[in-house]
């Protein structure tokens, strides 16, 4: 029972799910047994260590007692466009991995087309033995998703979830509000003639940006021109695609916010090609803060959001929610703040 052989005869251990099916628990209590967390019951332990053993169940002991018996093996789960925002991301959480002792795995779902792929992948990661996941947007939004993760019982921290998890822990910042106060800036610097152009349809970050947009313009007494409102794909080619339809317009924006800073970048370089100066003939924005906003000519305007603390935080929130008491895990959602960077992409008009 304990190892099964697949069709290609290769010897396949049993997994932390099958431990917990057995043992009649949750895959979080066996990770808490395997991990020597003093938070579950006796008794409750003694059924999981019985069907480890009947399992012959073998997590990967070496790499934990390497690290003291308390570290936890992390994985992390991406399908993110944006490689600026994946690498901040991902930096952030594998510093403090490093700090903390854990271990980061990285899955990358990029396969991940069609419902049918959900068990498959799911499956992946369930056996992997993996004590919880970071879940990173958009898949932090995709309740299919979400719905097998929570039904193969594995911890999981939400990065910029649609709406804060019911059980369990998130972190975000507030969209709506950073781009509405983005908006607020240029319109304080003259503009009123602004485009806009939105992120990936099925992000909601993407919706909340520009919802953000919508409010401050109204609240300002300004009219939104269908024409200057693009999709974009938070990628470098959609933006400078999105800008060149504007800016082939006759009547063109004083300023165009992007709902990231790659589609930004993309942004300035079809002002370029349309002979345009930035900042002087039209500004610039964009959102997140990441590398490529401080390494273009001219230097990027934008908000900042914390991507590389949210890896880090995420981490320990998920290290929180796996060693809590069972009843207890947690509802820890912090909303972390943002600002906005000027640099050289905007001038008053």
């Amino acid at each position: 029972m304990a190892e099964k052989i697949t069709k290609t005869g290769r010897r396949q251990h049993a997994t932390i799910k099958e431990v917990a099916e057995l043992a009649g628990v949750s895959q979080m209590t066996v990770s808490r047994v395997l991990n020597r967390r003093d938070v579950v019951r006796e008794t409750t332990r003694a059924r999981v260590e019985d069907a480890i053993r009947e399992l012959k169940y073998r997590p990967n002991l070496l790499a934990r007692s390497l690290a003291g018996g308390s570290s936890l093996f992390i994985g992390m789960i991406f399908n993110n466009p944006s490689n600026s925002y994946l690498s901040e991301l991902l930096i952030g959480a594998m510093n403090r991995c490093r700090e903390a002792g854990h271990h980061l795995v990285l899955e990358d779902f990029s396969s991940y087309q069609d419902p049918s792929d959900v068990d498959e992948l799911v499956g992946r990661v369930s056996g992997a033995g993996l004590d919880g996941i970071l879940v990173v947007p958009p898949l932090s939004e995709d309740d299919l998703l979400l719905s097998k993760l929570e039904e193969a019982g594995i911890p999981c921290v939400l990065i910029a979830p649609r709406t804060q998890p019911e059980s369990g822990t998130s972190l975000a910042i507030d969209d709506e509000a950073a781009a509405k106060r983005m908006t607020e800036y240029l319109i304080a610097h003259g503009h009123t003639r602004i485009g806009f152009v939105i992120g990936a349809e099925d992000q909601i970050s993407s919706h909340r940006r520009y919802s953000g947009f919508q409010l401050a313009m109204k609240e300002h007494g300004l009219d939104i021109d269908p024409n200057l409102v693009r999709r974009g794909r938070f990628t470098y080619r959609s933006g400078m695609e999105a800008a060149d339809k504007m800016l082939d317009l006759a009547d063109q924006p004083t300023a165009i916010f992007a709902s990231n800073d790659d589609m930004a970048a993309g942004v300035i370089a079809s002002a370029f090609r349309h002979g345009k100066r930035v900042p002087e003939d039209i500004s610039v924005v964009g959102y997140d803060d990441t590398p490529i906003a401080s390494a273009i000519w001219p230097q990027l305007t934008t908000v900042r959001q914390p991507i590389a603390e949210m890896g880090y935080q995420s981490v320990d929130l998920l290290a929180s929610f796996i060693t809590q008491e069972e009843g207890e895990a947690g509802d820890l959602n912090p909303v972390l703040d943002v600002a906005i960077i000027e640099r050289d992409s905007v001038i008053k008009v």
